[in-house]
């Protein structure tokens, strides 16, 4: 029986945490590691064709579950590979290890073929980044990256040069509990009285809810309804706190819809919870007070009159038996209906003719996409106007999930993104929203797709088009340059990699090739050739806003409609009491 080596003891302290597989790349330095893990039941290794998707993958199944997800690249621009995946990871707050190996280690230094410094590249993408320079130390190192990544939810890098990973362990590997169920922040009673005085003496209440309401939807609909509150959100909070809400609003921010800002900077006290909101502009920088399960957030994006330090379910259920109901609700009432009157005024771009309209206009078959996906489906969704498509057309009921780069904002993220999602739930319904230039970037993914017979639902937005970027030159004054290409048939590509494929180019097909498609056993791509003119645009826009779009646009519907929203506004008009 062989000794363990420092790989054989990395793979079965993985295995023991509770890690099912290692998204990568084999090969080269990180061999002991593959090697170790084709030897060990009950955790798997999963091919990908670039790192950089195996870091994407990891990182939605770490959102989706969160647990400890790994990623893995061998020495040099394998492990380079991992960065923009892994820069999207950290600052999603994914839990997340990466095992970056290293050259051999005693030509580390020497300026060796494909030698790089991890331990330096990977600072910027990370919490914790270290690199195993002896045998004895890993076990330890190991379990702090594995720990930190968990405990403050982000990227732990663990650097192992590929001799050492093949070198025999010297001590026995020891068991350890890792702290996987975190505990929540609870405020101080003297934060917690100064917010409920704050919530009594104003007349008009505002909520701003980000992902940090995930937990406490019920708190905050009790607080919305005490104080009569419009509740509005961030793309984050989306998911959250939109459904079963006769308050809501809409959303702030560069793809935002509805009265959300309006009321924002109408009120006499605007609440942030649980948001990391970047966007400072369409912050009122005023009468703002900030709650957050992470102290060194608050204030960071506006002027705040008071921070609580605290997870925002335990705030709420602290502060609501301090809080007085109020009688007032004309504040509420009011924006209730500037939103449903601001998203009919632009809904006829979605409604009129869409059946007819060719080139396909996006929102149509987005709108579809919404109607017949499964009630607990995971959507992934590029960067870019599949954004926006995803922000208005989706659905959120407290069981469907949509994970994208929406902090990092990086392109090409939907494809990998939804290998990790479908590893992580192989039953579950995961459908990649991705534009065509998103899919180009990673195309190659469609090859890890059909090599582990994933059942992932390609839906490619295919408008021969960077169109955010077009949009952004022409908000800036510059005509779009390089920013349309050819025709590309996405469709033929899959059945190439043997996927099966269905290519959508007049409206009238579009519902019975999605139905096609969400039923299939199996891969499945859906080339939707859509309008690269249809772009979110403002109905109006005089030459004075042109330099000011990027702000403007998100005090205002965009053109091309927002699907369910205007049912779920006009709904919610039925709770305003009539006179």
């Amino acid at each position: 029986m062989r000794n363990p080596t420092v790989a054989d003891q990395l793979i079965d302290i993985l295995r023991r945490a509770g890690v099912k597989r290692i998204y990568g790349l084999v090969g080269d330095s990180l061999n002991p590691v593959v090697d170790a893990v084709r030897r060990t039941d009950g955790i798997e290794w999963v091919h990908v064709r670039n790192e950089e998707a195996a870091a994407f993958a990891a990182a939605a199944e770490a959102q989706l579950t969160g647990r400890l997800a790994v990623c893995a690249g061998s020495c040099g621009p394998g492990n380079t590979h991992l960065i923009q995946g892994l820069y999207d990871a950290h600052r999603s707050g994914a839990p997340v290890l990466a095992l970056a190996s290293h050259i051999t280690s005693k030509q580390i230094g020497t300026g060796f073929f494909q030698e790089t410094h991890p331990e330096r590249v990977f600072t910027d993408c990370s919490d914790y980044c270290e690199m195993v320079g002896n045998p004895a130390q890993m076990p330890r190192v190991l379990r702090i990256a594995m720990q930190r990544a968990l405990g403050h939810g982000g990227v732990s890098v663990l650097v192992i040069p590929g001799d050492l990973a093949d070198a025999q362990a010297p001590n026995p590997t020891e068991s350890g509990d890792l702290v996987t169920a975190l505990g929540r922040v609870v405020p101080p009673a003297e934060q917690v009285e100064a917010l409920a005085k704050r919530l009594n003496t104003a007349e008009k209440v505002m909520l701003f809810c980000g992902a940090g309401v995930r937990d406490a939807h019920a708190e905050v609909m009790e607080l919305a309804g005490k104080v009569h509150s419009p509740v509005g959100h961030s793309l984050c909070g989306k998911e959250w706190i939109q459904f079963d809400n006769p308050y809501d609003v809409g959303m702030s921010g560069l793809l935002g819809y509805g009265a959300c800002y309006d009321a924002m900077h109408e009120a006499d006290l605007v609440l942030l919870l649980g948001t990391d909101f970047p966007y400072d502009d369409f912050l009122p920088q005023a009468r703002t007070v900030q709650v957050d399960h992470d102290a060194g957030r608050i204030g960071a994006r506006t002027v705040v009159e008071l921070g609580v330090h605290g997870d925002v379910r335990e705030t709420l259920r602290a502060v609501l038996p301090l809080v007085k109901a109020k009688q007032q609700r004309s504040y509420l009432d009011r924006n209730l209906r500037k939103h449903a009157k601001s998203l009919e005024t632009v809904v006829s771009a979605y409604t009129r003719n869409v059946e007819r309209q060719v080139p396909i206009h996006p929102e149509y078959p987005a709108s579809l996409l919404d109607d017949l996906a499964d009630d607990d489906a995971v959507f992934t969704v590029d960067t870019g106007m599949c954004n926006v498509w995803a922000a208005r057309y989706l659905t959120p009921n407290g069981r469907r999930r949509v994970i994208g780069s929406f902090r990092h904002g990086t392109m090409a993220n939907a494809l990998p993104h939804a290998i990790g999602a479908q590893f992580a739930y192989p039953g579950r319904q995961v459908i990649s929203m991705s534009g065509d230039g998103g899919l180009a970037m990673l195309m190659g993914e469609l090859l890890t797709v059909k090599l582990h017979d994933l059942p992932v639902k390609t839906i490619v937005f295919n408008n021969s088009s960077l169109g955010m970027v077009k949009l952004e030159m022409m908000v800036d004054g510059f005509p779009d340059y390089q920013t349309d290409h050819p025709p590309v048939d996405f469709a033929a590509i899959a059945r190439a990699a043997g996927i099966h494929a269905i290519r959508i180019e007049k409206p009238g097909d579009v519902r019975s090739g999605l139905e096609e498609a969400l039923a299939y056993n199996g891969p499945c791509l859906v080339d939707l050739v859509t309008d690269s003119n249809a772009l979110s645009i403002p109905p109006h826009i005089s030459p004075e806003q042109v330099k000011g779009f990027a702000f403007s646009a998100g005090r205002t519907v965009l053109d091309g409609g927002v699907g369910k929203m205007l049912d779920l506004a006009r709904a919610n008009l039925r709770n305003i009491p009539r006179p």
